[in-house]
């Protein structure tokens, strides 16, 4: 996964689950906790996401990861990136299967005779 879908994948979770944890975030990304805590400093220094507190029901406090109006404009551009390499990828992928059935048909033909 590349640093730039990590990105996106992460504001993406952030805007729906800002009161995550890093541990539970970076179970979500599927990566370790240092690349996540790494990721999210990353995006907190860049201006893309703000920490804020707040307390939960037992009296401990927390924080919640907050998508800056940068943060929700970078995530716009980023899932517009991420949508034209996915299709470019699609693209790809069905020329590739497209080649396989030909060669299977291929195949087929040279078992039946």
């Amino acid at each position: 996964m590349t640093n730039q879908e990590l990105e996106y994948r992460a504001l993406k979770i952030l805007e729906q689950q800002p009161d995550l944890t890093q541990r539970q975030l970076a179970e979500q990304l599927g990566v370790s906790l240092g690349k996540t805590h790494y990721l999210v400093r990353s995006l907190i220094d860049v201006g893309w996401v703000k920490l804020d507190n707040f307390q939960r029901s037992d009296n401990k406090w927390g924080y919640a990861y907050l998508l800056t109006p940068m943060g929700i404009i970078e995530k716009a551009a980023i899932t517009a990136r991420f949508l034209v390499r996915k299709q470019r990828e699609h693209t790809q992928l069905q020329q590739e299967i497209a080649q396989l059935q030909e060669e299977v048909r291929q195949q087929q033909e040279l078992n039946n005779k």
